[in-house]
This record gives C-alpha cells, sequence and structure tokens, in this order.
C-alpha cells in the first residue's frame, strides 16, 4: 500500500514546488505596479502612484483565480505573491502615505508609516500560517489590498479635490495610515465575499444595481472609490459590535 502511494505523494511533492508562468506573469505584474507606485511617490506624483497601487490590487485578484482554474498553484507562486503583495500593499502605501503628507509631521509620520508597514507584513505572515479559521465567509482583520486602497484611495481623491495639505490633512492622513496599520492585525471580522456566486443567476433589479453604481462611480471616481474603502473599513468593526467572530478550529488555542 505505502509503495503504490509513494509515487502520487512525490507528484505532489514536485508539483508544490514547481514554478509556473502564466499565473506568476499576473503576480510579476502586481509587483511592478507596486515598485511604480513607489518610484511615482518619490517624484510626487501621487495620482500615478494610487492608480498604480489600483492596478496591483485588479491583478492580485487575478493571480490567484488564474492558478485554480489552470490548475497551477504552486509552493513557490503563494511565496512569491506574498513578497509581491508585502511591495505593493505594504511598502507602496506607507511610501506614498509619507511622501504625500506623512513627511510634515517629522519623527510621527514615518512611525505611522513604519507601523502601517509592519502590519502589513505581520498581516501576510498571519495569513500564511492561519490554517485553523475554519468560518471562510470572513477575513481576520482587513486584507492588506483594501488597506492599500484605503490609503492610496484617500491620497487620490484629496489630489482630484485640490485641497492644499495643511496641518489638519497630515493628522487625518496618520491617524488613517494608523488605523489601517493596526487593523491589518486585529481579530476584526471583515466580509471575504468568497461565497459570492458570479455563475448564479440573478434577478432584474441586481443588474440595474450594478449599472447604477458603475455610473456613481464614473461621476467622480478617486472620491467614490474612497468612500467605499472607508465604508469597508469600518463594517468590520460594525460586524464585531453585532457580535461576528471568525470562527477557528478547536485544535487552534
Amino acid at each position: 500500500m505505502d509503495e503504490r502511494r509513494r509515487p502520487e505523494s512525490s507528484f505532489r511533492a514536485r508539483r508544490r514546488a514547481s514554478i509556473y508562468l502564466l499565473p506568476n506573469l499576473f503576480t510579476t505584474a502586481a509587483l511592478f505596479s507596486g515598485f511604480y507606485a513607489i518610484v511615482m511617490a518619490m517624484n510626487h506624483a501621487f495620482e500615478s502612484a494610487a492608480m498604480a497601487i489600483f492596478v496591483a490590487i485588479v491583478l492580485d485578484g487575478l493571480d490567484g483565480r488564474v492558478a485554480r482554474l489552470t490548475h497551477t498553484q504552486s509552493e513557490f507562486g503563494a511565496r512569491y505573491d506574498s513578497m509581491s503583495d508585502m511591495v505593493s500593499f505594504g511598502v507602496a502605501p506607507a511610501v506614498t502615505m509619507y511622501e504625500w503628507g506623512l513627511k510634515d509631521l517629522g519623527n510621527a509620520g514615518w512611525v505611522a508609516a513604519l507601523v502601517y508597514c509592519a502590519g502589513a507584513a505581520l498581516r501576510l505572515g498571519r495569513f500564511n500560517i492561519n490554517l485553523h479559521v475554519v468560518d471562510k465567509r470572513y477575513f481576520q482583520g482587513i486584507p492588506s489590498p483594501a488597506a492599500a486602497a484605503l490609503l492610496v484611495g484617500f491620497v487620490w481623491a484629496f489630489e482630484d479635490l485640490g485641497i492644499d495639505r495643511e496641518r489638519w490633512l497630515a493628522i487625518l492622513a496618520w491617524l488613517l495610515t494608523t488605523y489601517g496599520g493596526i487593523t491589518m492585525v486585529s481579530n476584526v471580522p471583515f466580509y471575504s465575499f468568497k461565497e459570492l456566486n458570479v455563475k448564479k443567476a440573478v434577478p432584474f433589479w441586481a443588474m440595474l444595481l450594478l449599472v447604477g453604481g458603475l455610473a456613481v462611480v464614473s461621476l467622480r471616481p478617486p472620491v467614490v472609490l474612497f468612500l467605499a474603502c472607508l465604508a469597508f473599513s469600518l463594517s468590520g468593526y460594525v460586524l464585531w459590535g453585532m457580535g461576528v467572530r471568525v470562527r477557528r478550529s478547536s485544535d487552534a488555542g
């Protein structure tokens, strides 16, 4: 019995260690977008930096789905994706926010950026080893792409509104950056949307809502996107207040 299982086990081990081109192309593109955002932020092209991070968010959502559809999941791909996420959703948003407004606060500014960056690293590390979460409906803490969208959405919205970066705005940026960093490593539940089935038939009014939502976004995309990100970042605390908790298996400790 053991001899018959050994070839299959060896095949699975090789599969986990394999490197597949297609999903890793999306991961590499997301990594490029994150690095591009850092360069743009350092050159004070903040709208370009924000848009690059939003592109990275879209690409990050595609690489895993492509890997599952093409059956090309691998251990390398999972680790590479985490490294890409750290750049795109950890370092890039922190640098963008620091260059945009936190720099004016001196030491307090870079400390807030560090808190956010460390929160992203801890969040990704916990996600990679957290195998005991059994309730897939919720994330444990806000996902790093959502936290990144909150920060750069804030920057993009105020750049689009043309509001001068005064002291009060820098303080607001500090609060938002610290909030994002702490919320990533919290136990606050955030809805994962994994139960959403796009293959299922929907009523006509659902399509009307979709069209209406796109119309609202088109009115002023930066502002609407930021408000949507802000609403999601607060939704977890609403769920927490309603008594929702992320369930864990009994051996989680």
